[in-house]
């Protein structure tokens, strides 16, 4: 088990060494994923931003995911689900549109309005606190392709077998440091899985930053200082 979000941030730091210097940016999805980000981009020095998606719940528990949506108006659905009855389009047609509120609400919290940095030639690194489905880093992947990056990576700290192998069909690398089966929650592989609040995720991508010059992360993606820990 990780102590927190923090400890399987750095784990996964270290089987990122090779891209440390690279033109790499670190993407994360909000809220927690942004904790075990802030943690690669302190240890490789690389600059730290979010990706904004959202996981289409299921009628009768929210946290089952039956598709995806993400910021760039990407919407997936696991048809399988439907031909199962578990929800109807007409259901679909209803939540897109509140989700879509929510990651323009999260993009001008986070991002202050902004789109998505630029990606052009540069390795995105996608990384969250750990998937079931895999639903949403799949819409995560599919808004980071539209910006033509030179390599996408996923990074977590837990997910199942089966999930991993379906994201290593659609990047160039995963890395994954535990893949139970059953997975049991992704909270259940840490101490403190405490919810994160969007203030604390505002504190670390402020911190990273501050210590990683702007113009010249924009430029050529490497950084200007350290980080601290949390």
């Amino acid at each position: 088990m990780f102590r927190d979000r923090f400890d399987a941030g750095r784990q996964l730091a270290e089987r990122l060494r090779d891209l440390a210097g690279q033109p790499a940016i670190v993407l994360a999805l909000p809220r927690g994923g942004v904790l075990v980000g802030y943690e690669i981009a302190r240890a490789l020095r690389l600059p730290l931003d979010v990706i904004l998606t959202r996981k289409i719940g299921a009628p009768f528990n929210p946290e089952y995911a039956i598709g995806v949506v993400a910021e760039n108006g990407f919407v997936s659905v696991n048809e399988e689900e439907l031909a199962l009855g578990v929800a109807d389009r007409e259901y679909i047609r209803r939540v897109v549109p509140k989700l879509m509120a929510e990651l323009e609400r999260r993009r001008q919290v986070y991002r202050e309005g902004r789109p998505l940095p630029d990606l052009t030639g540069k390795i995105a690194i996608l990384v969250d606190d750990g998937v079931a489905t895999g639903f949403t880093m799949l819409g995560a992947i599919a808004a980071v392709r539209e910006q033509h990056p030179e390599r996408i990576v996923v990074a977590l700290p837990v997910a199942p077998p089966a999930t991993v192998e379906r994201l290593r069909r659609e990047v160039d690398r995963v890395e994954v440091l535990l893949t139970p089966e059953p997975l049991d929650g992704v909270g259940a592989w840490y101490h403190d899985f405490h919810q994160a609040t969007d203030e604390e995720v505002l504190e670390l991508l402020r911190q990273v930053r501050e210590f990683v010059g702007q113009d010249e992360t924009e430029e050529t993606g490497a950084p200007g200082g350290d980080l601290p820990s949390p």
